[in-house]
């Protein structure tokens, strides 16, 4: 088998061969024999298959895998002939070339290996920023919010009707076409007006019932609504209006600093009020760190750093692009794209540049971080997913397990790390 390889630059590689008919001849008969002692034929003993009827039954199977076997020796020895081992192969290898004819088969193969580069710099590009304060007027209103949320809800006596923001408690039967569905039915079911519990437009049909009120609400499911079966479908309610709370009110004092300083020995109102102070800066911290802070550093550190990038991952993440882009488009949009490659193939191409920008910041974070040694452990990972799960109104466990199961965890973890890091050069905890 002769074998060229060619630099095209710092990390990637072509690697040039042709399989002659020979070698793959002799690779087949190598596989079929192997297979032939291990194959359960009726009418032959175990390991005394004919290697013809091996080839007669599996030949298709047979050509694929001395082909496969063909091109990682061609991975194997080009990559030797490069200097490097195979293992510092990143992403999947590129077929250029893979032309079959009467001699055998012509491949070219594009491969990348992860970029070096020296971390020089890195640590004079942060930009300056002021730390957020807190108002008064700010500070104020988020105490009377959470006074307001903290105060119980009262069954109310007199014959008003329901508004928005009560608590009512309800009977209520769902069906599609007079059919009950599963999961629709329910009895003295707790519902605070305004809450958005339910799908949209049922909460608002009940506002203005009064109390013992039977009253049938009509409202359809959302087309992407999780139960396949319901989506898009109009459903009827039928609901009795059982019962109407609404917010009673509450002290701002030692005792409700307690309940909402929970684990806090001799919780105080002043205690409560600097706690308070703390989450609005934090939560104007956040909100400066993502919309400005951030994006500024990826900018900086991208200027900062000039490498070759791995075609192969470049290619990726204009797929991933490409894909994000599509899911905005309407149905009309994507008809005038669907037949016309040359379209798609412009617009691919309008986003390389941000692709070039994301897979360059990746490597580059992952280089400063390690050089920082800013490590994310599973336990982390699985507890800020069971955490934004659990916030999100979803199930903590299954969503974790659906994460592991197409192969999240590691984004999950690469976009934790670069939180870390760049909280470190910002200095963001001092």
């Amino acid at each position: 088998m002769n074998i060229t390889t060619e630099k095209l630059n710092e990390v990637n590689f072509l690697i040039s061969a042709t399989i002659d008919s020979s070698d793959l001849d002799l690779k087949i008969n190598r596989l079929a024999k192997e297979a032939s002692t291990q194959m359960k034929i009726d009418g032959f003993r175990q390991g005394k298959v004919p290697v013809a009827i091996v080839k007669k039954m599996h030949g298709e199977k047979l050509v694929q895998d001395a082909e496969s076997d063909a091109v990682q020796d061609i991975l194997k020895n080009g990559t030797n002939e490069l200097g490097f081992d195979q293992s510092e192969i990143i992403g999947q290898p590129t077929f250029k070339k893979f032309d079959k004819n009467d001699n055998g088969i012509d491949v070219e193969i594009e491969i990348s290996i992860k970029p070096t580069f020296a971390l020089d710099g890195y640590k004079n590009i942060a930009p300056s920023y002021e730390k957020p304060e807190v108002s008064d007027s700010e500070l104020q209103e988020k105490m009377d919010s959470i006074i307001s949320e903290s105060a119980p809800f009262e069954k109310i006596s007199d014959d008003r009707v329901v508004a928005n923001g009560d608590m009512t408690k309800i009977d209520f039967e769902g069906s599609i076409d007079g059919v009950l569905f599963d999961g629709g039915t329910a009895k003295d079911f707790s519902l605070t007006i305004g809450s958005n519990q339910f799908i949209p437009g049922f909460e608002d049909q009940l506002i203005g019932m009064k109390m013992g009120e039977e009253k049938v609400i009509t409202t359809p499911f959302p087309t992407d609504y999780q139960q396949k079966d319901l989506a898009g479908k109009d459903a009827d309610f039928k609901v009795t209006l059982n019962e109407i709370q609404e917010k009673g009110k509450a002290e701002l004092n030692d005792e409700l600093a307690s309940k909402l300083l929970q684990g806090v020995e001799n919780a105080t109102v002043e205690m409560l009020i600097e706690k308070v102070k703390e989450q609005i800066t934090r939560e104007k911290l956040s909100k400066l760190y993502n919309d400005e802070l951030k994006p500024k550093l990826i900018e900086s550190l991208v200027t900062l750093y000039t490498f070759d990038l791995p075609n192969n991952i470049v290619e990726q993440e204009l797929d991933a692009k490409l894909n994000a882009k599509a899911s905005t488009m309407s149905e009309d949009e994507l008809k005038g794209y669907k037949d016309d490659a040359s379209k798609v193939a412009t617009l691919r191409e309008t986003l390389r540049e941000d692709a070039n920008d994301s897979v360059k910041a990746t490597f580059i974070v992952d280089a400063v971080a390690k050089e920082e040694k800013i490590v994310v452990s599973d336990d982390e990972v699985t507890q800020t997913i069971y955490y934004e799960a659990m916030m999100s109104g979803q199930n903590p466990q299954e969503t974790i397990e659906y994460y592991q199961k197409n192969n999240l965890i590691p984004a999950v973890r690469m976009g934790m790390i670069e939180d870390k890091l760049f909280s470190k050069l910002l200095e963001l905890d001092k």
